[in-house]
């Protein structure tokens, strides 16, 4: 597979389950490390980085989980905190300034004090998505974040995944089944088939293209993933 995401794009990833998207995500920031090949960010290959290395890297990558991953037993502020208080640089003040800026870029002013439990399915995805945010990454990597949600709520995080980039200026890569909400953010697309990439494109090539199955994905017609096996 050679995949390279362009610096400021928002790249979508799209395909069937079990194709390998969110694997892609776990390589990029060496959660898992490749068999053959590399992974390389900002120049840097993941697989050659120690531990010290990494945790380095990952400073500069924000993760959006698929179902935000927030701890039920620490409140909104303490949660969009986590990732810094691992920054010796940083004091209280500091930090709890952070929290407030990043909760009000994603609509949550005045929740610092709430729990996960309190808040709505679409509240949470919007959390995790300020968390993602609090370290000031260049990159951020969202896990299926319109999962669950419904159709109001999908056009909120998807306005959200568009105001990061226009906002922050972020290089994103989105993993969606989502094919509506793909082509509200995204510059490209990539679909993802058995590891490989199947086709890529702008939205406009997408749409136009005829590859049974990228059309059996996109027009949820299992009998075009027939013929094209």
């Amino acid at each position: 597979m050679d995949l390279e995401v362009l610096d400021g794009e928002t790249l979508c990833i799209i395909g069937f389950s079990g194709a390998g998207k969110s694997v892609i995500l776990k390589h990029m920031v060496g959660l898992i490390r490749p068999d053959s090949g590399d992974v390389l960010v900002d120049g840097q290959n993941v697989s050659d980085l120690d531990v010290g290395e990494i945790n380095e890297l990952r400073r500069d990558i924000g993760y959006v989980f698929q179902f935000a991953a927030l701890f039920d037993s620490m409140n909104i502020a303490e949660n969009v905190a986590m990732g810094l208080r691992r920054m010796p640089d940083m004091y209280d003040d500091e930090i709890m300034a952070r929290v407030s800026e990043c909760l009000a870029l994603v609509d949550l002013e005045g929740t610092e004090d709430r729990y996960p439990s309190e808040l709505s399915g679409g509240m949470v995805k919007r959390a995790g998505l300020a968390r993602a945010i609090a370290t000031r990454p260049t990159y951020l990597l969202y896990d299926e974040p319109t999962t669950g949600l419904d159709p109001v709520t999908v056009t909120v995080i998807d306005r959200l995944i568009v105001r990061m980039k226009e906002e922050l200026g972020v290089t994103g890569v989105v993993i969606t089944h989502d094919i509506a909400s793909a082509y509200r953010i995204s510059d490209r697309i990539v679909m993802l088939h058995e590891g490989r990439i199947r086709t890529s494109g702008t939205i406009d090539e997408i749409k136009e293209s005829r590859d049974p199955l990228l059309r059996s994905f996109l027009e949820g017609r299992p009998e075009l993933a027939e013929r094209a096996s």
